[in-house]
C-alpha cells in the first residue's frame, strides 16, 4: 500500500480523498495555487505545496510543477480527482516515467478511450450497444450529408476529442447539418485543438444512464449499479439519482453486463463509469467511457456501503477485487451546489461568503471545501458543493432534499439552492417523467 498520496486538485475532491486517506493511514499531500491557499484540502492534508497563481494552466495543469511537489515530499502516487489531468495520457506517462503511480486509468487506456470515435468501434466489437452512426472522422461536408442519409434524420454531430457539452449539433435536415458543419469545427478546434467530427443517430427522448463500474490489474470487472443523470442544462449535469426512476431490474442486468464487458474489452484498471444513452423503449446505446473518479460518485456510495476512493487506491496498489455486483438498498439524490444565479441564466457569482450554515440531519451528506468567510475565486469551475441524500425509498429522499435545502444557508454570493429547491417541487420531477431535454422544456 502507499506510503504518501499527492492529490492533484483542489476543493471538494481534494478534501474527500484526504478523508478517505487518512482513514487508511496513508500520508497526504495537497497542491494549491495562491487562489486557494485558504481552501479546507490545504488545511487538512498533512502537507500542502503551492505550485503556482491562480490560472489553472500555471498550477493544476502544470505538469512539471506537480511531479516537482511529488519528488520533493516523497510522494509515491497521485490521485487526480476529476478534472484538470485526471484524464490525461501524458500525465499518466510521465508519473510512470518517475515512478509515481498514477491512480488511475493508463495512458493507454485513457487515450482509446479519450477518443470518441475509436472508443465507439472497441465498444461495437465486444458487443456493447452502439449508437447507429459512421466510422471514423469525417472528411467532409458531403460526407457527412451521406452519413446522415443513411443513418436518417435528425443526426448528432460531435467533436471526436468532443467534452463537458462542447462540440456537438443536432441536425434535423440538410439544411440544419449545412449550418452546424463549420461551427461546430470551429468550436471544436478552439476547445480541444482538433476539429476532427463524427455523426450519430440522435436519440430522441433521451435519458443519462451511467453503470459504475470498477475493475483490478488482472482485468476482472464488477458494476455498482446505475446513476441517472438526466438533469442537465448544456450537457452539464444537475442532479444525479440512483436508482434511477426510470430503471427495471432486467435493464439494469442487460446495462450492468454491458458495462463489464466494455470494461474488461479494455482490460480496464481502476474505477470508472460507462456511460449511456437510453430511449423511451429502454434500448440502450453505449456514449462514452469515463476513466476516473466522477463527481456523482458520492450516491452510489450510498446506496451500496462502498468507500469508490479507497477501492480506487486499493485497486491502483495491486489487490483484487470479488468480482461480486453490487445493487442499491436504498435511494439517494445528489444536487450539485454551483455559486451561480440560476435566475440570471446561471450566471457565475464568485465572491466572500459572509454566512454558512450546513443542513445535517439523518440521511444527509455535505461534501464541501467552503465555510463562512471563505473567498470563492473565480478561476476555477463554480461548483462549491455536494448535496447528498438518502433515504428508503424516491419519495423520501426527495423530501429529504426539500428539507437539507430549505435548512442550507450560504450569504454573500448567489448559489444554486433555490433552484433546487424548486426542482424537489417540480411535477414532473417528482413523478420520474424526464429526460435530458427537462431544462429546455420545463420552467424551473
Amino acid at each position: 500500500m502507499f506510503k504518501k498520496i499527492l492529490i492533484a486538485n483542489r476543493g471538494e475532491i481534494a478534501l474527500r480523498v484526504i478523508r478517505t486517506c487518512k482513514e487508511m493511514g496513508i500520508k497526504t499531500v495537497a497542491v494549491y495555487s495562491t487562489a486557494d491557499a485558504d481552501s479546507l484540502h490545504v488545511r487538512f492534508a498533512d502537507e500542502a505545496v503551492c505550485i503556482g497563481p491562480p490560472k489553472s494552466s500555471e498550477s493544476y495543469l502544470d505538469i512539471p510543477r506537480i511531479i516537482a511537489a511529488a519528488e520533493i515530499t516523497n510522494a509515491d502516487a497521485i490521485h487526480p480527482g476529476y478534472g484538470f489531468l485526471s484524464e490525461n495520457a501524458n500525465f499518466s506517462r510521465i508519473c510512470a516515467e518517475n515512478n509515481i503511480k498514477f491512480i488511475g486509468a493508463s495512458p493507454e487506456m485513457i487515450e482509446a478511450m479519450g477518443d470518441k470515435a475509436s472508443a465507439k468501434e472497441t465498444m461495437k466489437k465486444a458487443g456493447v450497444p452502439t449508437i447507429p452512426g459512421n466510422i471514423g472522422i469525417l472528411e467532409s461536408l458531403d460526407d457527412a450529408k451521406s452519413c446522415a442519409i443513411e443513418i436518417g434524420y435528425p443526426v448528432m454531430l460531435k467533436a471526436t476529442a468532443g467534452g463537458g457539452g462542447k462540440g456537438m449539433q443536432v441536425c434535423h435536415d440538410e439544411p440544419g447539418l449545412e449550418e452546424g458543419w463549420e461551427s461546430t469545427r470551429r468550436e471544436a478546434g478552439a476547445a480541444f485543438g482538433n476539429d476532427g467530427m463524427y455523426m450519430e443517430k440522435f436519440v430522441e427522448e433521451p435519458r443519462h444512464i451511467e453503470i459504475q463500474i470498477a475493475s483490478d490489474q488482472r482485468g476482472k470487472a464488477c458494476h455498482l449499479s446505475e446513476r441517472d443523470c438526466s438533469i442537465q442544462r448544456r450537457h452539464q449535469k444537475l442532479v444525479e439519482e440512483t436508482p434511477s426512476p426510470f430503471m427495471t431490474d432486467e435493464l439494469r442486468e442487460e446495462m450492468g453486463t454491458a458495462a463489464i464487458k466494455a470494461a474488461e474489452a479494455v482490460k480496464y484498471e481502476g474505477v470508472g463509469t460507462v456511460e449511456f444513452l437510453v430511449d423511451a423503449h429502454r434500448d440502450f446505446y453505449f456514449m462514452e467511457m469515463n476513466t476516473r473518479i466522477q463527481v456523482e460518485h458520492t450516491i452510489t456510495e450510498e446506496v451500496v456501503s462502498y468507500d469508490l476512493v479507497k477501492e480506487q487506491i486499493k485497486l491502483a496498489a495491486g489487490e483484487n477485487i470479488s468480482g461480486k455486483n453490487h445493487y442499491p438498498k436504498m435511494h439517494a439524490i445528489q444536487c450539485r451546489i454551483n455559486a451561480e444565479d440560476p435566475d440570471k441564466n446561471f450566471a457565475p457569482c464568485p465572491g466572500t461568503i459572509n454566512v454558512y450554515h450546513a443542513p445535517g440531519g439523518h440521511g444527509v451528506r455535505l461534501d464541501t471545501h467552503v465555510y463562512a468567510g471563505y473567498q470563492i475565486p473565480p478561476y476555477y469551475d463554480s461548483m462549491i458543493s455536494k448535496l447528498i441524500v438518502v433515504a428508503q425509498t424516491r419519495d423520501e429522499a426527495i423530501k429529504k432534499m426539500q428539507r437539507a435545502l430549505d435548512e442550507y444557508i450560504i450569504e454573500g454570493v448567489k448559489t444554486t439552492i433555490p433552484f433546487h429547491q424548486r426542482l424537489m417541487r417540480h411535477p414532473r420531477f417528482k413523478s420520474g417523467d424526464f429526460t435530458t431535454k427537462f431544462m429546455e422544456e420545463e420552467t424551473v
